[in-house]
């Protein structure tokens, strides 16, 4: 179960440059396009607490759920490109972009700051399930092409685009079951509904510890310590499959340049806290962070692979 975490942190000096420190001169708001309580508030609420440490100023959480995320990212793209409006968000953000008309481009509206952690999805079996090991699964599904049943938390969310990429890459047919929210999709997996799940620690941590379901491999390295242990699929299967959740932050486009790497040197400096690790280790997750450069070529990357399996896989949102 997703947490929140009220951390209480002593005073710290502000460690952005001083040119442009003078620019943050009121409260700085980070919007999350999802409601309280999802994994992207894990993420964003003890790193605002780290920032306004560092920075000086306020920073301020607001939730602005809905369409998918569009309308928190519609209100940010918007945004004056100042600095102190800001937004973290997951890498759904990139398969958003593939399938649903936004009044923003993702690649373009924004200026991508930092990618901020990463998790590997768990691939899940039912017990019940013949295939021990992420080879069986292969070859179950190419000699049972489209019986294999896999779940998802809706159609053209980041659960069904990692899925069809698996698919792809190993060249079988799945069947895609979509599910309101990864709960329900937990429970089927778990009553044999469905025979397979790719998704997260923090969605089925408590199945994967107690051994109700089978965890056959890790969709990327950089499980957190303690996880449970399991191959990659690469690792496995020495198949071109790399597939991690990020969250990252971004800033509206034109933000200025010194402003865009001033609150990156902030970013990295607060993902260095134990105490923050520690915190994502609890979900799953590692700090990730990256320069804009850097998060801005992976997210082209996720944007590009995704319309990829978009088109192989037929999926639209009408």
């Amino acid at each position: 179960m997703l947490r929140r975490h009220a951390l209480a942190l002593l005073g710290a000096p502000a460690l952005l440059p001083s040119r442009a420190s003078a620019q943050f001169s009121r409260p700085i708001r980070i919007v999350v396009p999802f409601p309280p309580g999802g994994s992207n508030d894990v993420i964003a609420r003890p790193l605002a607490d780290r920032l306004q440490a560092r920075i000086g100023q306020p920073v301020v959480i607001e939730n602005r759920a809905g369409a998918g995320g569009a309308i928190g990212a519609s209100q940010v793209a918007q945004a004056a490109a100042d600095g102190h409006t800001l937004m973290i968000t997951s890498s759904s953000f990139a398969a958003s972009a593939v399938v649903q008309r936004t009044p923003y481009d993702a690649q373009t509206s924004f200026e991508p700051v930092s990618v901020l952690a990463r998790a590997p999805f768990f691939i899940l079996t039912n017990l019940n399930f013949p295939p021990r090991d992420v080879r069986e699964l292969i070859e179950y599904a190419k000699a049972n092409p489209g019986k294999v049943d896999f779940g998802s938390s809706g159609p053209g969310g980041i659960n069904h685009f990692i899925s069809e990429l698996f698919a792809l890459r190993a060249g079988v047919r799945l069947n895609h079951v979509p599910y309101r929210g990864m709960p329900p999709a937990v429970t089927d997996l778990l009553a044999g509904h469905i025979q397979m799940l790719i998704t997260t620690m923090a969605s089925a941590s408590a199945p994967v510890r107690e051994n109700r379901v089978r965890l056959l491999a890790y969709t990327a390295p950089g499980a957190p310590p303690g996880s449970p242990p399991a191959p990659t699929v690469r690792e496995a299967t020495g198949l071109d499959y790399d597939a991690a959740i990020w969250w990252g932050l971004f800033a509206p486009r034109g933000t200025p340049r010194e402003v865009v790497r001033a609150i990156n040197e902030a970013t990295r400096t607060a993902l260095a806290d134990p105490d923050l690790t520690r915190i994502y280790q609890g979900e799953g997750a590692m700090p990730a962070p990256s320069s804009p450069e850097e998060f801005a070529a992976s997210l082209a990357a996720d944007i590009g692979r995704f319309r990829e399996v978009a088109q192989a896989a037929n999926i639209r949102l009408d």
